[in-house]
């Protein structure tokens, strides 16, 4: 609304000085303007809803009223469906009641009473027009605006003025909330109808849970009756003793039944120790077994080195004897893999070392020997070292300072070093075999043994 709902007019009936109506906003006008449907000033009552002017019935239902409360209410008087209706339909339906008056006015004026009978009798307590306009300030500064406005429309000492100025402030509040807080407002709008949505399943849930309740007594009766019938049909057997002996029994077969129990289930625990046992007894077999294999097949790869160097070896002798094949079976019998090659062997044992000392000298290669400390300063293995090609040490007569001494060394110099199994001449043989590029595919592809690891 743009204009006030009805003429600015101030009663001169009021009971405030020049100055508390100045300081309220109120004028004095004539009588001649107050509206026509003012209470009398002798009655002494509240006001009802359909006393009121006509124009205040949309600001009080509008504002004290929500549209979930109005839409129960006006289609009991009205055509309207509660759940089609719009809102605007639903206030504008509940202004019509309250200016017609009757039952339907009735309702509205009772249901605006019990939802604010505290803010009704607090207004009570106002003696005159300043006690209920410091009540209404008091209410704009808390924003407790609906149960104030509705206590103070329909106060008995309540007069134009008064109803003026509370009027004004709610329609100037109403445009300052209008304009600040759209989205509040759509959010509120939003809030109401989830909670009708909400209410409403509410009720239908409780409706379903009193059918169910109701269903559920019914179902315990029905089984209270078959349970007193059951209990009513049901005779006592005339031999006791009988029964008796037959429970002893069943007695002693349980707790054979226990025994036997007992017995299978300590026997089965037994069994699962004992396979546990086996299990782990296979593992270690079955590594066992792998490592076996794999030192087997070590050691037949260095028999079959050593065969192949000794069958040169006398291949070489043979031709040394032959002049016509002489330079052909001297290459035959040496090894390819360390001919012109400096070899250090560092450890061993000196028996071993010599042969392997020939052997080398014979495939014209350089062996250095060195004991790793034992008769040799250990000074002179890092001196030996440098400009060798290949440094090897087995693994089994070695101190572990000399072997540390060897792998950092030749690391820092860029030197191939290898481990051997034994100090043994076939591991030997055998390393210097797998490490010749010719020998390789041979190596790849030697032939099964026919010797069996169970019959010979």
């Amino acid at each position: 609304m743009h204009t006030p709902p009805f003429p600015l007019a101030q009663p001169s009936r009021l009971k405030l000085s020049g100055d508390e109506l100045a300081s309220t906003g109120i004028r004095t006008i004539d009588a001649c303007c107050a509206p026509s449907q003012a209470m009398p000033p002798t009655v002494k009552r509240r006001a009802r809803l359909s006393e009121l002017d006509s124009h205040l019935h949309c600001s009080i239902i509008g504002t004290c009223l929500g549209t979930h409360e109005l839409r129960k209410l006006v289609p009991k008087f009205t055509n309207l469906d509660r759940h089609d209706a719009s809102d605007l339909d639903i206030h504008h339906t509940a202004v019509e009641l309250a200016i017609e008056g009757g039952a339907g006015a009735k309702a509205l004026h009772k249901l605006l009473d019990e939802r604010y009978a505290g803010a009704v009798r607090r207004f009570e307590k106002a003696a005159d027009d300043f006690e209920l306009l410091k009540l209404w300030d008091e209410a704009l500064k808390n924003g407790d605006i609906p149960p104030a406005y509705w206590a103070l429309m329909t106060h008995p000492l309540t007069t134009m003025p008064v109803r003026q100025k509370a009027f004004g402030d709610l329609h100037m509040l109403s445009h300052l909330v209008g304009a600040a807080n759209r989205a509040d407002i759509r959010r509120l709008v939003a809030l109401e109808a989830e909670n009708v949505a909400l209410k409403e399943k509410i009720e239908r849930q409780q409706n379903r849970l009193q059918e169910l309740g109701v269903e559920r007594d019914k179902s315990v009766a029905a089984l209270d009756g078959q349970i007193a019938q059951l209990q009513a049909a049901r005779q006592l057997p005339a031999d006791a003793a009988g029964l008796e002996a037959e429970l002893a029994y069943l007695r002693e077969r349980l707790a054979d039944a226990e025994q036997r129990i007992a017995l299978q289930t300590s026997r089965r625990e037994a069994a699962e120790q004992r396979m546990q046992q086996e299990q782990e007894a296979a593992l270690a077999l079955r590594r066992s077994h792998d490592q076996a294999l794999a030192q087997l097949k070590l050691v037949q790869n260095e028999c079959d080195a050593l065969e192949r160097a000794t069958v040169d070896a006398a291949e070489a002798t043979y031709a040394t004897a032959t002049p016509a094949a002489g330079g052909a079976g001297a290459r035959r019998a040496s090894l390819d893999g360390v001919q012109g090659k400096r070899i250090v062997y560092v450890g061993g044992r000196p028996g071993s070392n010599a042969a392997l000392k020939r052997l080398v000298d014979a495939a014209g290669g350089e062996l250095v020997l060195h004991d790793g400390g034992v008769e040799d300063r250990k000074g002179l293995l890092a001196a030996a070292l440098p400009g060798a090609d290949i440094v090897v040490f087995p693994v089994d007569c070695v101190d572990h300072d000399s072997m540390n001494t060897l792998k950092r060394v030749c690391e820092r110099h860029g030197i191939d070093y290898h481990p051997l199994r034994t100090a043994s001449v076939a591991s030997f043989v055998e390393l210097m075999a797998r490490l010749h590029p010719e020998h390789l595919a041979q190596l790849r592809q030697v032939p099964p043994s026919s010797f069996c690891l169970r019959h010979g």
